[in-house]
């Protein structure tokens, strides 16, 4: 068997946005019998949360839809990221420059925006749901995320052949 795809999903404090994308993808592949072609993970550009589960309402959304997680744990982005992930995807502009600033020369992987995956999706950025009210911000996170999880499955599979 081939090396697995490596995915690291980031958005600033890593726990809304990026924790939301690394459970709904890895449900999506869990639920292919995928798993062991794929490693996920998530973290944030800033380190603000480390160590903490995600959000609580990004939590409820993710459990209204059937995702769970609880499991995870919020980190920061480090050095090593860059040598690690075939696809390193943030979830604003903002997000991804300071990833760019951060990134080695050299650097052979994927380094974008996750929604350039959603197909037919006219928003660019995954608009971070931290100081909204209400449950409609983390809806609309979770719909954005959905789609893009299954057209960068369909890219990966494309492309390796999985």
């Amino acid at each position: 068997m081939s090396e697995p795809v490596r995915i690291l999903f980031v958005c600033l404090g890593n726990i809304c946005r990026s924790p939301t994308a690394h459970g709904v993808f890895e449900n999506r592949i869990e639920q292919l019998g995928l798993a062991e072609r794929f490693q996920i993970d998530s973290a944030g550009t800033a380190a603000y949360h480390v160590g903490k589960a995600p959000d609580p309402r990004t939590q409820a959304a993710a459990r209204r839809r059937g995702y769970s997680l609880e499991h995870l744990r919020a980190r920061a982005v480090d050095d090593e990221d860059f040598s690690r992930f075939d696809f390193i995807l943030a979830m604003d502009d903002a997000n991804l420059r300071d990833l760019r600033v951060r990134c080695p020369r050299g650097y052979k992987g994927h380094l974008g925006l996750f929604l350039d995956f959603a197909e037919g999706q006219r928003t660019r950025e995954v608009p971070d749901p931290y100081y909204t009210s209400g449950e409609a911000g983390f809806d609309e996170v979770l719909d954005l995320v959905e789609a893009a999880s299954e057209g960068l499955l369909r890219h990966v599979q494309r492309e390796q052949g999985i």
